[in-house]
């Protein structure tokens, strides 16, 4: 291919990233059913020019053809490294290969990373702090401190003429489908789920970038992953809930049956609780998607786990899950247990542990040898209520 398209986004900004329509997993664990976008950006001002954030490894050259659509790449000025991450920042070294008189541009905890992970020597790097900006003539280009969104060096750049914030991973979505906000239908599901599987751990720090991005008010968001958001109020809107942990009157629902009978129990205390006016969310562990799960638990208030004991302990698909919640740790308040054993238990045991260190209150645990009877039945109905009526109390 001898030209690709190089849209510009907003006066003198150029997007020269790449879409990766065949990905299929990221980071070992996240599904990518839509693929996803490695977004970089060419800002040329009338004194000098940055690239902000490079792409993934296996599109460098597509990265460099298309920067050289639109500018001599060896006269690259500045190299703006909002985050480490390898999808982000691995051509890194290769752009400053090419243009050996530019800058890297990162936070003091980034110069040590780049030096670690890409070679860039000290005297190569300009550290900036909270503030600081770069003249690029007639351009302005500020960073803004954003720690642990989703690594401790992360920063946002914005655009100040142009008021373009470019905020790395925050407010990101992983598609490879469509340029702008407007070109995705299901964005939205996109976003929250990209929410739960990255940004959901860092809650907190999220509620403060997401000030400072709104202090900002920039006419356009351009993430490193996904479509480029031209209505930032959209973002903004969900991201204020997502951010404060506001949940809703749902549960969500994930379990793991060998021989039907935890599913009959699950499938009981679906019923009890659509019943009483609860959103369900009904996973089966056997086939469902991580990622579907983590959009769900950022805004559910409860968990329902499902689990036959396995020699001795949970079975190996619901210790996963319990853990994914441990570690992602969504909002929320209240938890049940349901689980069946054959010639022993201690499925039940493991979940208290693993879900113990959290905030979660667990409401109510039973475990049923073989199929549960009509006793066991009206013990689920009424762990059911128990746990609807303390989710429709919690607002």
């Amino acid at each position: 291919m001898n030209t690709y398209f190089v849209p510009e986004i907003s006066d003198n900004v150029y997007w020269v990233g790449a879409k990766d329509w065949d990905r299929r997993m990221f980071d070992a664990l996240i599904p990518l059913p839509q693929g996803t976008s490695y977004n970089a950006y060419l800002v040329k001002g009338d004194a000098k020019t940055a690239l902000i954030d490079s792409v993934n490894p296996g599109f460098e050259k597509e990265l460099e053809k298309k920067i050289s659509q639109v500018h001599d790449i060896e006269s690259i000025d500045y190299v703006i490294m909002n985050h480490a991450e390898p999808d982000h920042s691995h051509s890194i070294p290769r752009i400053m290969e090419k243009a050996p008189e530019a800058m890297l541009v990162t936070t003091e905890k980034g110069a040590k990373m780049a030096e670690t992970y890409y070679g860039v020597f000290q005297e190569q790097i300009m550290v900036v702090k909270e503030g600081d900006t770069l003249d690029l003539g007639n351009r302005t280009l500020r960073f803004i401190s954003a720690p642990w969104l989703h690594w401790p060096e992360t920063m946002f750049t914005f655009l100040e003429e142009n008021r373009v914030l470019f905020p790395c991973d925050f407010f990101g979505a992983h598609t490879a489908f469509g340029m702008y906000d407007e070109d995705v239908e299901d964005l939205m599901s996109l976003a929250k789920k990209y929410f739960g599987e990255i940004m959901m751990p860092f809650r907190k720090m999220g509620k403060k970038g997401l000030e400072k991005a709104q202090g900002l008010s920039p006419a356009m968001i351009a993430p490193s992953h996904g479509p480029i958001y031209r209505n930032p109020e959209k973002i903004f809107d969900a991201y204020s809930d997502w951010t404060s942990g506001k949940t809703k009157e749902k549960a969500t629902i994930v379990y793991v049956s060998m021989w039907q009978s935890t599913q009959d129990m699950i499938m009981q205390m679906v019923e009890i609780l659509q019943s009483e006016g609860i959103d369900v969310c009904l996973y089966n562990l056997e086939n469902a998607d991580i990622g579907d799960i983590a959009m769900d638990l950022v805004d559910s208030r409860a968990i329902v786990l499902g689990t036959p004991t396995v020699l001795g302990g949970m079975h190996p698909l619901a210790l996963h899950a319990a853990n994914l919640v441990k570690i992602l740790r969504p909002p929320l308040k209240y938890g049940a247990a349901l689980s069946s054993y054959g010639w022993g238990g201690g499925a039940l045991s493991q979940v208290q542990d693993v879900l113990g260190s959290t905030k979660i209150e667990l409401v109510g645990a039973l475990g049923v040898k073989g199929p549960s009877t009509e006793e066991d039945t009206n013990k689920i109905v009424d762990l059911g209520r128990e746990l609807a009526e303390k989710i429709k109390d919690n607002e």
